[in-house]
């Protein structure tokens, strides 16, 4: 390694070591015979001091502005009494520098690199690698990475294997449009890139892989808002052989996990519970915030939702949830007569008043699967083509299985307290669903195109 210890690792038991750090320049203190230079890293910042009696090291560090890429050798001494610095870590030391080598110079950056200054989002987005650089965003990144590896840790001891399942799949819209991606070799044929795991999950339980988990991307192309991106990950969990009770006890043991490593906060189990029906009633929606006045966390399972929802503009029946969503056992002869009353096994997860997890039991028997395809007005014909692989999968031992999915981005966000999720994603997407750092989505060249066999016409106006 090219430095012998981190920015935010050096203490008052390293004093008289020679170090080695590298780093950026996050400020620059000039005192005519002295100056100061704060190192950063991802772990913190140093103070490093340049004597002028050494007269070519303190000609050199005149050459340095803010963002430079530094290496510095030097002798870890206590700071002076009273200029001692009880907000940072190793505000007891600092470095007197040796040598230093210049890495790389920066331009000077179209902002401050600080929690406090301010900058328009699209200046932040363009510019994302240095507002990664503000120490916020950093600890945002790195407690993403702990929130994922607590959500493995966890379900890796209730005995949970991660199964990848395919980001080129087909497309089965289920509400929100398909982002589609066309063949070259299949020509004029489309994959889809998942809304969700959905249906490999529950081919996976068909498998006898009974308890599956996976941290991993889904696709959506809707209107955005500041809890949604075209792309958002998922922690997406299928079980075998459970009924709600037991996904609620394991999914409250993975929040309540996150919560204590992550933020050190201990939360009660298991959750309050209310049907759809008592929550519309009592707080006139189906995502209460259940927070009395004060920074504290709320968590609500609202159950027994419909099952389905009435199109009034186009005369039929949809699924509330989706089409594999079981029926409440109490409920399953009513289908055919009153499906307006037929409650469904599915449950969402609402923290603070904000949809954070959705599941349900799934449906796992065809004739079943096959009479909700029906009331939903699903053609036989489009049933087959969209998802007659499952329903073949069905006459093969399919056992009772359900699962859950819980939005990492908007976990983040409550957990960061942030007002967009854009805060606890590296490389987010701009409202319009653009990428302000790369210029994404672009126009692809002609010969692109002929080698799909394909041709842009844009609507007019």
């Amino acid at each position: 390694m090219m430095r012998t210890h981190t920015c935010g690792q050096l203490t008052k038991d390293n004093v008289g070591q020679t170090v080695t750090l590298c780093g950026w320049v996050d400020s620059r203190r000039d005192h005519g015979s002295l100056i100061f230079i704060d190192l950063r890293d991802r772990f913190g910042c140093t103070q490093i001091d340049f004597f002028k009696s050494n007269k070519e090291l303190f000609e050199e560090i005149k050459k340095v502005r803010s963002e430079f890429v530094l290496l510095i050798e030097g002798i870890v001494q206590e700071r002076p009494k009273g200029t001692e610095n009880d907000k940072m870590p190793t505000g007891l030391i600092e470095v007197h520098a040796a040598s230093m080598r210049i890495l790389n110079e920066s331009e000077t950056p179209p902002f401050e690199i600080s929690d406090e200054s301010e900058m328009g989002e699209e200046s932040r987005l363009k510019y994302r690698y240095l507002d990664l650089r503000r120490p916020k965003m950093t600890k945002n990144i790195i407690l993403r990475y702990r929130v994922c590896k607590i959500i493995r840790d966890t379900l890796d001891k209730e005995e949970f294997i991660e199964v990848e399942t395919p980001i080129l799949t087909k497309s089965t819209p289920e509400g929100a449009r398909d982002y589609l991606v066309p063949s070259r070799v299949n020509q004029g044929n489309f994959y889809a890139l998942p809304q969700s795991p959905q249906l490999f999950k529950q081919i996976l339980m068909v498998s006898g892989l009974d308890r599956y988990f996976q941290i991993v991307k889904c696709f959506r192309d809707e209107d955005l808002r500041a809890d949604r991106q075209p792309e958002f990950t998922q922690l997406d969990m299928e079980m075998s052989f459970v009924s709600q009770d037991d996904i609620f006890k394991i999914s409250e043991n993975v929040i309540k996990a996150v919560f204590k490593e992550a933020l050190d906060i201990e939360i009660k189990t298991p959750f309050l519970r209310l049907t759809h029906k008592e929550s519309l009633e009592k707080y006139n929606t189906d995502k209460p915030d259940l927070r009395e006045k004060g920074e504290g966390y709320k968590f609500v399972w609202i159950v027994d939702f419909p099952l389905f929802k009435y199109n009034e503009q186009e005369k039929r029946w949809e699924s509330e949830h989706h089409p594999f969503t079981s029926p409440h056992e109490d409920d399953i002869e009513m289908l055919s007569k009153s499906p307006e009353g037929v409650r469904s096994s599915s449950y969402d997860l609402v923290i603070n008043g904000v949809e954070v997890g959705s599941g349900s039991i799934r449906i796992n028997k065809k004739e079943l699967q096959k009479k909700i395809f029906e009331i939903i007005n699903m053609p036989g014909d489009e049933v087959e083509a969209r998802f007659g692989f499952l329903l073949e999968a069905f006459e093969y031992g399919a056992p009772p299985h359900g699962g859950v999915a819980f939005g990492i981005d908007r976990l983040l966000t409550l957990l960061t307290g942030d007002a967009s999720i854009r805060d606890v994603i590296a490389f987010p997407k701009t409202q319009r669903a653009t990428c302000p750092l790369t210029g994404a989505p672009s126009i692809v060249d002609k010969k692109q195109l002929d080698e799909l066999s394909l041709e842009i016409k844009l609507k007019k106006g």
